[in-house]
């Protein structure tokens, strides 16, 4: 308990430093959404216009910045994070609600398959040290870890739409001609919008995976728990996965986490090659908008994604591994 306790401690503290610097980057920062909005007009809008502008941000506040303050974290406590600048005059809370699903379906199911996938393969070529995987994998991976998310978007563009003749579709998120909806149609269209995406993804990270999961295993192999389980006259395959395994994906974990949280904003590069409407296309609409509330509620769901996740990992890592409870 008292390390759980702990754990929750550091990750209200760091919310909350976290949400106090979101509170004041943008207050420092010269003009406000309606001026910018209003240059784009040249000076052609009268001061009655830019008032009204004012007030429907909700910029007209004449209360100090303590006030301001607490009127902040209530309202982020209660996700009213005002009204988008881009898609005014929805809610914030309202266009981040239509994009979130589609990037958890993308990103996020695509990164869970990666780590998966990558512990898996990275386990085996490490228990088969010299074999014929280990041998291929390490430099074909080192590649495909270093090649940029657009450049392969636009190889599978090149490939599947355009030489195969629109195999696969590769703009936005589903035909806009269909009705949304669960239905048998809607939901195949929106697979195949999905595959380039998420092949995209899957190329460039579960390399990673695949070589840190091989050398922690190597490390591993080397420890004295290793041989006294083969001394015990255990299978192989209960030693690579109960032993190996279980100890070589501790390490893992943490970038897991981080890996996991970020994903809430985005493969940025990937929505925005394939034109697909989560929250990394919003993000970067959002700067290139200086849409000022949509970006600060996208900091903050990002923040507190990333600490859940993190701290879901310590969990985990204390569940797996007893001597983190006891230094705890």
């Amino acid at each position: 308990m008292r390390f759980i306790a702990r754990r929750l401690g550091l990750f209200l503290i760091t919310l909350w430093v976290a949400l106090t610097v979101n509170f004041f980057i943008p207050r420092l920062m010269p003009g406000n959404p309606a001026e910018a909005m209003m240059a784009r007009y040249r000076g052609r809008v009268n001061p009655e216009a830019m008032k009204a502008l004012e007030v429907a941000f909700g910029l007209n506040t004449h209360k100090s910045l303590p006030v301001q303050y607490v009127d902040y974290l209530g309202n982020t406590l209660t996700g009213q994070f005002g009204t988008s600048f881009t898609f005014f005059p929805q809610p914030v809370s309202t266009v981040i609600a239509q994009a979130l699903p589609w990037t958890l379906g993308l990103v996020g199911v695509t990164t869970v398959i990666a780590f998966l996938l990558g512990t898996a393969i990275g386990t085996v070529a490490g228990w088969r040290r010299g074999g014929v995987l280990d041998s291929v994998l390490p430099p074909v991976f080192v590649i495909t870890s270093a090649l940029p998310y657009f450049w392969i978007g636009l190889l599978l563009i090149l490939l599947f739409t355009v030489v195969l003749n629109g195999f696969l579709p590769s703009d936005g998120g589903y035909d806009p001609t269909l009705t949304p909806g669960f239905t048998g149609e809607f939901v195949v269209d929106v697979l195949a919008h999905a595959v380039m995406p998420a092949i995209t993804i899957l190329i460039i990270s579960i390399g990673g995976w695949i070589l840190t999961m091989r050398n922690n295993v190597v490390t591993t192999l080397a420890e004295d728990y290793i041989t006294m389980a083969r001394a015990k006259g255990l299978s192989n395959r209960s030693i690579m996965w109960q032993y190996a395994a279980r100890n070589a994906v501790l390490p893992n974990l943490a970038g897991f986490a981080m890996s996991l949280g970020f994903v809430v904003s985005g493969s940025i590069l990937v929505e925005y090659t394939f034109n697909y409407p989560g929250i990394g296309y919003m993000l970067k609409s959002a700067v290139d908008n200086q849409d000022y509330p949509l970006m600060q509620a996208l900091f903050v769901l990002i923040t507190v994604v990333v600490l859940v996740a993190v701290l879901l990992c310590d969990f985990l890592t204390a569940a797996l591994d007893p001597r983190v409870r006891t230094e705890g």
